[in-house]
């Protein structure tokens, strides 16, 4: 199987399948459509029935039930595109094998050490998948597509393994939000669902970012320098005056765990016009709330100053904490730490500071916990994987499923 794994997972990454944030169209891409294409004919080849990409590029198909004792029916979600942060084109990954704890050193003075990575240090011995240093890796998410496909295929190989029906989604778009946005909850009948789209081995999070987005556009007053004077107003200082009202240590370089942060992701413009984009988190739903008035505030103050309409808001929420719906559902988590143990892995609760799929998932009416992938470092040059990891992952999902046939009796 650890073969399959490597194997598998090298084939999927050398596939190109950015999301494009700009793009109008669902899925985002061509390449996406093809992507899905490629992953139904793996599908096949495991032994799933009822394999189906409809007109979004969503990928979903089903393992028949080998028993005739109520089951529940259990899915399994992965993101079929990666991250457009960073290259994603022409990815040449690259095997470190039996790890031996120095720096891996890769294309364009990217170096991955322990100094800045000390988690390195739990894997010597491993075999570690990295990219070459020109582009991101795309563990995020064809680690998670590879071990569901593995989980699968060993499964089918194994029809002593008792178990109910599951279901399985490939999914586009998650990367740039909108990868649930035409998913049928009803039609893929599930009791219960995980992504499988986390970092490290054990992770399993069911808290995660409430998340907003927030696109700020200005409008300045251009004239001549020598004659400016109480007539210009300079859209660009206008953006960084504005910016200088956020509290300046709530951004991502400056938390960690629980905390919330403003985050400015692109900043543009000159004298005549400026525009800004910012993501807002937070895990407590107060705490976001008053983030969202805080830069609606800051918006305004700026139009006090320099006049009504020199300064747009457009504010979006993105998605909310599943908490408050898996804890609705406890079955769901306590399945998962049952397959982790008895797979040898440590469950490891951690909030996740970002969003999944099954963030919007569990609101939609399938509670949809994330699980791990054995991935680090992602939407960048330094992202690996750990092939060991990988393993484990493969065995909590075939452990998932084997509970849902002796757990079936018991409602969610």
């Amino acid at each position: 199987m650890k073969e399959y794994i490597k194997n598998t997972f090298l084939d999927l990454v050398r596939f190109d399948t950015g999301s494009d944030p700009e793009a109008g169209d669902f899925p985002s891409s061509e390449s996406l459509s093809d992507f899905a294409e490629i992953l139904a004919m793996k599908l096949t080849e495991s032994g799933l029935e009822e394999i189906n990409i409809d007109s979004h590029s969503y990928l979903t198909a089903t393992l028949p039930a080998n028993t005739d004792k109520p089951c529940w029916t259990v899915g399994f979600i992965a993101h079929t595109d990666t991250s457009p942060d960073f290259c994603g084109h022409m990815i040449k990954p690259v095997i470190h094998e039996n790890y031996d704890g120095s720096d891996i050193a890769l294309k364009n003075n990217i170096t991955i050490g322990k100094r800045d990575f000390p988690f390195l240090g739990d894997h010597i011995g491993k075999t570690i998948i990295s990219a070459d240093g020109t582009t991101l890796l795309g563990a995020d998410d064809k680690a998670g597509i590879t071990e569901i496909l593995a989980a699968l295929r060993y499964l089918s190989e194994h029809p002593e393994i008792k178990h109910g029906r599951v279901r399985v989604a490939f999914t586009p778009d998650e990367e740039i939000g909108r990868g649930v946005d035409f998913f049928d909850v009803d039609g893929f009948g599930c009791d219960f669902a995980y992504t499988v789209d986390g970092g490290e081995l054990g992770e399993l999070s069911w808290e995660n970012f409430n998340a907003a987005s927030a696109k700020i556009s200005i409008r300045g007053k251009n004239v001549h320098p020598g004659t400016a004077k109480n007539i210009m107003k300079n859209a660009g200082l206008i953006a960084a005056e504005l910016s200088g009202l956020l509290p300046e240590n709530e951004t991502p370089a400056h938390t960690d765990g629980y905390e919330g942060f403003f985050h400015l992701c692109e900043i543009s413009g000159n004298v005549s016009e400026a525009h800004m984009e910012y993501i807002i988190r937070d895990f407590d739903r107060e705490s976001f709330e008053n983030r969202k008035r805080l830069i609606s505030a800051a918006v305004e103050k700026m139009n006090e100053k320099y006049g009504g309409g020199t300064v747009s808001l457009e504010l979006k929420d993105s998605y909310y904490n599943m908490k408050e719906i898996i804890d609705r559902h406890p079955e769901v988590i306590e399945t998962a730490k049952k397959a982790m143990e008895l797979s040898g892995v440590r469950p490891k609760i951690s909030p996740t500071r970002g969003g999944t799929d099954g963030c919007r998932l569990s609101f939609m009416g399938l509670p949809c916990p994330n699980l791990f992938t054995g991935g680090y470092n992602f939407h960048g040059p330094f992202e690996i994987v750990i092939l060991e990891s990988m393993e484990k992952a493969v065995q909590t999902i075939v452990n998932i499923i084997r509970l849902t046939e002796e757990r079936g009796d018991r409602d969610v």
